[in-house]
């Protein structure tokens, strides 16, 4: 089992930038890539961005390159994902997630363990 509790979200305005944080305890860590996942109000939950276990590899939705960033410290069994220039289509609850598949894992299916989830609202 892995557990993951993320924070570092909450009400921001367009334009502005969060940087959210995940950390995992049980299993292993650095054993597993990274994700970050998100479902918005009356959509279904979607890729947003993952990293291989090394750190090495990166992948993220078309919508958010250039503006997200995802990484992670295997040191403190953490990983983050800072986000830049927030739409207010951005708005979601976000998850952090970890996964055992192969890379690029970026099917929901292919998540093994979840977070409970924070909240991100970015207004106009």
């Amino acid at each position: 089992q892995v557990q993951l509790v993320e924070s570092g979200g909450g009400l921001v305005q367009a334009g502005g930038s969060l940087r959210l944080s995940c950390a995992a305890s049980g299993r292993t860590f650095s054993n597993y890539a990274m994700g970050w996942l998100r479902q918005a109000p009356g959509k279904e939950r979607e890729f947003v961005a993952a990293i291989s276990w090394t750190g090495k590899n990166t992948n993220y939705l078309d919508s958010v390159k250039g503006r997200f960033t995802i990484s992670r410290d295997n040191a403190k069994n953490t990983v983050y994902l800072q986000m830049n220039s927030l739409k207010p289509e951005d708005t979601a609850v976000y998850y952090c997630a970890a996964s055992g598949s192969m890379w690029p894992i970026d099917r929901l299916y292919e998540y093994d363990y979840w977070g409970q989830g924070t909240q991100v609202t970015v207004s106009s």
